[in-house]
């Protein structure tokens, strides 16, 4: 009698972006992820994800980014509902968008190695027919169940804003954030624009220039 072959279930993962100046975080909603089980890989443009599961199909994600990163400032952190993956840009551009054109580049950067699974990779990116409004949605739900503290609450803030403000918001925020070494941050045109933004370290500091 042959042997019955029980196939894993798949996962389907979700995900979103955001960025600052300075970064780009991809967050990913997986539940219950163990350090012991992920892999992150980065490279300059591309992010690889590998999640090994013991009773369900593993994960295999890559992002091809858009733009360049630097892999040894790049990290990530675990949390109950998700992975968050933080990127450091090789140039403090905004991105219109996460992904660009396939790079040929190996990851560099290999934190951890998991077994290679048997199924077949999950490419999020790639499906077609998903409701990406409800995958924001769940994000956002899930997101907004973990409170975000000091420097990530203040990124978080800062994001808020400029992606809600009017043209002249967005362009204070960022002459007055570049101009000021990033010591100023206005959302008032009409002031910001009249003048080139002075440093204003905070009080007891120096600002120099290395």
């Amino acid at each position: 009698m042959a042997e019955q072959i029980v196939e894993k279930p798949k996962v389907q993962i979700k995900h979103d972006w955001y960025q600052t100046d300075a970064a780009v975080v991809i967050t990913v909603l997986i539940k219950n992820v163990k350090e012991d089980n992920l892999v992150v890989n980065f490279s300059r443009s591309c992010v690889q994800v590998g999640v090994k599961f013991p009773d369900q199909d593993d994960i295999n994600a890559n992002f091809n980014l858009l733009h360049e990163v630097v892999p040894e400032q790049c990290s990530y952190k675990i949390t109950p509902s998700k992975i968050e993956i933080k990127l450091k840009k090789a140039e403090g551009i905004r991105w219109a968008k996460l992904e660009g054109e396939l790079k040929e580049e190996a990851p560099k950067e290999i934190t951890q190695e998991v077994p290679q699974s048997s199924g077949p990779p999950a490419y999020p990116t790639s499906r077609k027919g998903k409701d990406w409004s409800a995958v924001e949605k769940e994000i956002k739900e899930e997101e907004a169940k973990e409170k975000p503290e000091g420097e990530e609450a203040l990124n978080k803030l800062f994001q808020e804003i400029y992606g809600k403000g009017s043209d002249e918001v967005k362009r204070a925020m960022n002459k007055s954030y570049m101009e000021s070494g990033g010591t100023v941050l206005s959302t008032n045109w009409e002031e910001i624009s009249k003048d080139k933004v002075a440093v204003k370290p905070p009080d007891g500091m120096e600002w120099k220039k290395w």
